[in-house]
């Protein structure tokens, strides 16, 4: 077994597929900026998935570039974002979202999670206009930071808040497709559309070269959103490269069935660690684990895998974090748990 990364969930390149695809189809002349024939046949298999909602789908090359877009086209300079602490937003886009001039008002995440407690708490605390930013929109991934999952009930009961308070609601879904193919998940892209006022796919952790793809239901902001994306530099000229992508994706299911293998592959590793008598600091619920190891045993693992130490437990052991991949083999689980049988022993 030659040295395997558990580092994230897009190391390898792209699905064999859309390789084929895109190899396929590459001389084939297609209308540029996003209005070739694959970005249309992909929005439309998306569009299938949404019921009568019937959103704006555009594609974008990056998550932190479609959080950009989302949140600065939707805000007004004086307008601010609630996020839980953990927030992709907040601790890994280097400042992204306070660079469009807007401020992030964090709230202490529950397993991962915000709740309509905590989303009314910070709006109780941030009312002193207009001396304070005016919360406006309110921002979660699925799955969260930690991999955690939102019910149907729990999304459904901050929509009715934020409908409630004139909040728009923003899902990042960089790994939106190990939530919706989760053992315990409840939700559907369609219940996502109606309960949110925007939200997008990642494509980039579920196997495709690059690329997201921004939906959006909000229909004032979806009147003029090309604009943002082109002021923004994000409107592709080769557009048909993100268009095709998403189209190989959901043309027969490889979305949720990649990300199904990332989860299978999650639960087996999951179940090896636990077996070899090691705990966690939450339930693997998709496609990424936070065991807690003795701090020996990690550098000695680091030998032969990579994966983040994700912060300090107590003095002698550490939380880490363990990602697998639509690209992730049976073998590469196997050998890292015959790493702990090996120490332990």
């Amino acid at each position: 077994m030659t040295r395997h990364s558990f580092l994230d969930d897009y190391s390898e390149g792209a699905h064999p597929d859309i390789l084929e695809a895109l190899l396929v189809t590459n001389m084939v002349q297609q209308t540029a900026y996003g209005d070739d024939i694959y970005s249309q046949e992909a929005r439309g298999l998306i569009r299938q998935h949404m019921g009568d909602v019937d959103p704006d789908v555009w594609f974008v090359s990056s998550g932190t570039l479609a959080n950009i877009l989302i949140i600065s086209a939707a805000l007004r300079s004086h307008e601010a974002v609630i996020a839980p602490a953990s927030g992709h937003i907040v601790v890994r886009e280097t400042g992204a979202i306070e660079a469009t001039g807007h401020k992030i008002i964090t709230v202490p995440p529950v397993g991962g999670k915000l709740t309509p407690e905590s989303i009314d708490a910070a709006l109780k605390a941030n009312a002193h206009f207009p001396h304070m930013a005016k919360p406006r929109l309110v921002y979660l991934s699925n799955a969260t930071e930690v991999g955690t999952l939102y019910t149907k009930a729990e999304l459904r009961a901050i929509s009715r808040l934020c409908k409630e308070r004139g909040l728009l609601l923003l899902l990042d879904g960089a790994r939106l497709g190990a939530a919706l193919s989760a053992t315990r998940n409840d939700l559907t892209l369609k219940d996502i559309a109606e309960l949110t006022d925007f939200f997008w796919i990642g494509g980039t952790k579920v196997g495709a070269l690059l690329g997201e793809a921004i939906v959006i239901s909000n229909q004032e902001l979806r009147e003029e959103f090309r604009f943002h994306i082109k002021q923004r530099g994000a409107l592709l000229a080769k557009g048909r490269v993100l268009g095709l992508q998403f189209r190989e994706l959901f043309r027969e299911g490889l979305y949720f069935d990649l990300a199904r293998h990332a989860n299978d592959m999650a639960m087996r590793l999951s179940s090896k660690i636990s077996n070899a008598g090691y705990r966690f600091v939450a339930e693997t619920e998709t496609n990424q684990l936070f065991p807690i190891l003795p701090n020996t045993l990690i550098e000695k693992i680091k030998a032969d895998f990579d994966f983040y130490v994700w912060e300090a437990h107590d003095e002698s052991s550490s939380v880490v974090r363990l990602v697998t991949s639509w690209a992730t083999e049976e073998a590469h689980v196997d050998a890292f748990a015959a790493k702990l049988e090996e120490f332990a022993s």
